[in-house]
């Protein structure tokens, strides 16, 4: 029986972890921290807020106090932490609270983990897996090899930058202190519970309300797209096979312009409402969908300032090591997201 602690277990990537964990190993204890910020959504963890090995608890990362007492109280084992701010556009606005959050806090965290495993009760077996991102390599050009773990740090935004700093402390607690660590990289995800304001729920959503769809520059921003749960499936391959102190980058090798995103949800949509008259009673509003017509809704912005050009993870080391691959192709990863978003009105509504 595993005992995890899970940080921002009431996000998008971080309750689909949860639940994917808990279906997994029912025998494992759960105790999931999270400050429920805007993106921190309880509702997200319905499903499982009543088992019996779960315990949700709000609070802070930075809380260094908190964190001690439920890695002692819950006799926890293992870190996973997912909890951080991740939204560039708002990191660019006010890159505060990513420093707070993304650096002070995981560095409280490795504080904790260092006092109550190390310190005070040397608990062998312990593990503290930090769950980082794919922007931190800075962006590629077009005919670029895909970022592996050898490939220099070179963020371009206060998020990832601030990720990037994240990862370093994680890393110097190994090597100085000898906390078992493990860090994972991943490209793009997208799947259910998706915070609306990001790429893919953004679209849906806005094709359901016949809003125009913002496309960032000429939208040739390409991005490497993993669906979620199969993110969830490399964390665990990580922590039960990953050795200690390495990073592992999880990727889908699918690499897809943003505009080319944009259009294939649009045509997705018009052929889900086009055979479905239930579907156009429930979302009257939205007439482009029920007229075949969703991309007219297209609306070239802006570019965002500082905007990176290309992501791609190389997944080899991941694939050879854990023998990690996705489950899900692109396709069935993008019907069973329109489906949940579809089915779940009740979800994002309130968070429009």
């Amino acid at each position: 029986m595993k005992k995890l602690l899970v940080t921002g277990g009431a996000g998008f990537i971080g309750s689909n972890f949860v639940h994917y964990w808990i279906e997994k190993y029912p025998n494992d204890l759960v105790v999931v921290l999270d400050a429920l910020t805007y993106a921190g959504n309880i509702e997200s963890l319905n499903e499982v807020k009543d088992t019996e090995n779960f315990v949700f608890v709000h609070g802070n990362i930075c809380d260094q106090p908190l964190v001690e007492e439920l890695l002692v109280n819950h006799d926890i084992c293992t870190i996973v932490h997912f909890a951080a701010e991740s939204h560039v556009d708002r990191s660019i606005t006010g890159p505060d609270e990513f420093i707070e959050t993304n650096i002070i806090g995981t560095y409280s965290l490795l504080k904790a983990a260092k006092k109550v495993w190390l310190d005070d009760g040397g608990k062998v077996g312990h593990r503290f897996h930090h769950v980082s991102t794919d922007e931190v390599y800075g962006t590629l050009e077009a005919d670029d090899p895909a970022f592996n773990e050898d490939t220099a740090y070179a963020p371009n935004s206060p998020y990832s930058a601030s990720k990037a700093a994240s990862d370093h402390l994680v890393r110097a607690y190994h090597h100085t202190y000898g906390l078992n660590v493990t860090t994972s990289n991943c490209s793009n995800n997208y799947g259910p519970y998706h915070f609306p304001e990001k790429l893919i729920p953004l679209i849906l959503t806005n094709i359901l309300h016949d809003k125009s769809l913002p496309v960032y520059g000429d939208g040739q921003q390409i991005r490497d797209w993993l669906y979620v749960a199969d993110h969830a499936k490399g964390i665990d391959l990580v922590l039960q096979q990953g050795r200690l102190g390495e990073n592992y980058n999880i990727g889908g090798n699918n690499e897809w312009a943003n505009i080319d995103i944009v259009k294939l949800l649009c045509k997705s949509l018009n052929k889900v409402f086009s055979n479905d008259s239930s579907l156009q009673a429930r979302f009257p509003m939205a007439k482009n969908a029920i007229n075949g017509t969703s991309e007219e809704l297209i609306e070239f912005v802006t570019d965002r300032a500082g905007h990176d050009r290309r992501y791609a993870i190389d997944p080899s080391k991941s694939n050879a090591e854990l023998g990690y691959k996705p489950s899900e192709t692109f396709e069935s990863g993008i019907e069973k997201t329109i489906e949940w978003y579809l089915n779940n009105e009740d979800w994002w509504r309130p968070l429009l």
